[in-house]
């Protein structure tokens, strides 16, 4: 296991091994959003384009709102239910490729890790919904850069961590039901969830992910304060323990 705590100008506290790579599982989906917010900004993308399953778009993909299964197939018509896909970042990357002419994993290279200087951070070659690796170093420096962006205007990520689709009802993942489910661009909003993974003291601005390998990343804005942990345990029952103490913990000595 290896922690940080993040404030804008980088980590202040953390433990275990910062150098270690872990699998993200699906917070890999934060670096794949961001990159696709990056080539929204350059043009290369636009969120309302048609992509993905018929009358859904990129917006549709990256809020979980196409109406796709966890691994396909259409379970509703877009903008009707929040299903939590793998299966819709899967299609975001095959979209992205088209639009850029080039591999959509080699695009969130150049667009995110290269120009962020991840140089622990692997997605080339890996699945964009699930499939990268890093280390509690480099996702600490993307965590400065959801505090206080450089790559993309504060008003782009502004929209990207604004509710999508408000209202929608889904399955938070490990977490059941919850009416509304509400959902970013690949970020998910904590608003006034309960039960949720982050801490009771997160503002309802936090937005985040986590992973089925025992990870997270969640960043709240009105604290200055992003919280990173990466371990080899799988989620599980103790997350839903352990995830919100820490949280709580860390924004109860002041965060950064």
């Amino acid at each position: 296991m290896a922690v940080a705590v993040v404030g804008p100008d980088g980590i202040v506290a953390s433990r275990g091994d910062r150098t270690r790579p872990f699998d993200l599982a699906s917070v890999t989906k934060l670096l794949t959003a961001f990159a696709c917010l990056v080539a929204v900004e350059e043009g290369t993308l636009a969120l309302d384009e048609p992509a993905g399953p018929p009358g859904a778009t990129v917006r549709h993909l990256l809020a979980h709102a196409a109406g796709l299964g966890f691994d396909g197939g259409v379970l509703a018509g877009p903008g009707q239910r929040r299903t939590y896909s793998n299966a819709s970042f899967e299609l975001l990357a095959d979209h992205l490729t088209q639009a850029a002419g080039m591999p959509g994993d080699r695009y969130v290279h150049e667009a995110v890790v290269e120009a962020l200087g991840l140089g622990s951070t692997e997605v080339v070659g890996r699945s964009l919904a699930a499939g990268a690796r890093s280390t509690v170093d480099d996702l600490s420096r993307f965590a400065t850069e959801l505090l206080a962006p450089t790559l993309i205007a504060r008003s782009t990520l502004a929209e990207a961590t604004t509710v999508q689709f408000p209202g929608l009802a889904g399955i938070l993942p490990g977490f059941g039901r919850l009416d509304p489910n509400d959902w970013g661009l690949g970020f998910e909003c904590r608003d006034h969830k309960v039960p949720h993974w982050t801490g009771t003291r997160c503002s309802p601005a936090t937005f985040g992910h986590f992973g089925a390998a025992g990870t997270f990343l969640w960043v709240d804005p009105v604290a200055e304060s992003a919280l990173v942990t990466l371990t080899d345990e799988p989620f599980g029952e103790w997350s839903h323990r352990a995830w919100p103490e820490l949280g709580d913990a860390v924004l109860a000595v002041g965060g950064h």
